[in-house]
């Protein structure tokens, strides 16, 4: 019986292996690509253009900084970072990902283990940094819930915790067209680098 393909082709003409991929076939401008056209919340959020993963990754980036004055540009970058897996993988609400059970979490571990490596930060991060990302993370859900996914701020208190107003300062949401958020994240992505 054949196997099924598990690699995908990216633009920069490298092959990634779902299953077992490499730091070496792991690229910044195929990650900042696939994440300007990945719709976050399915798409269903308001405004002109969709509101993608490359968008809410630099607002979990700045959040992330506001939260944590002072961090080392390393743990801003895993930050700017946090969802690149996403650009061959999709974005997938809770609900599916709840619903497709663990290999979902397996899989997107393994891609976030090749793309740290592929840039200098550890395979697994350090749970406070973790952790630190995903409150800025959550904060982020929160804004992008209420002002462009059609959520009640009670119902997104309920899903996603406080926004923490007093410390992140104000949040704003940019929806922009790919091209823009793809040269935004690149440029972050290389002012962080060459920070670190």
């Amino acid at each position: 019986m054949k196997q099924p393909r598990a690699w995908q082709r990216m633009l920069s003409g490298r092959r990634l292996d779902l299953l077992d991929p490499t730091p070496m076939d792991i690229e910044i401008e195929d990650i900042a690509h696939g994440l300007a056209f990945v719709a976050r919340w399915n798409g269903q959020t308001l405004g002109d253009w969709p509101y993608s993963v490359a968008e809410h990754s630099l607002l979990v980036e700045r959040i992330f900084t506001r939260l944590n004055p002072g961090i080392a540009a390393r743990w801003r970058l895993a930050a700017l970072l946090h969802d690149a897996p996403e650009y061959v993988i999709g974005d997938m609400i809770s609900p599916v990902k709840a619903a497709v059970g663990p290999g979902y979490g397996a899989l997107d571990e393994r891609l976030t283990a090749a793309v740290h490596l592929r840039f200098g930060l550890p395979a697994v991060l350090p749970l406070l940094i973790k952790k630190q990302i995903k409150r800025a993370d959550r904060i982020s859900a929160w804004h992008e819930a209420v002002k462009i996914a059609g959520f009640t701020e009670s119902e997104a208190r309920r899903y996603f915790g406080q926004p923490e107003l007093p410390l992140t300062g104000p949040v704003r949401i940019v929806l922009r067209p790919p091209v823009e958020v793809r040269a935004e994240f690149l440029k972050r992505f290389t002012a962080l680098l060459d920070e670190s």
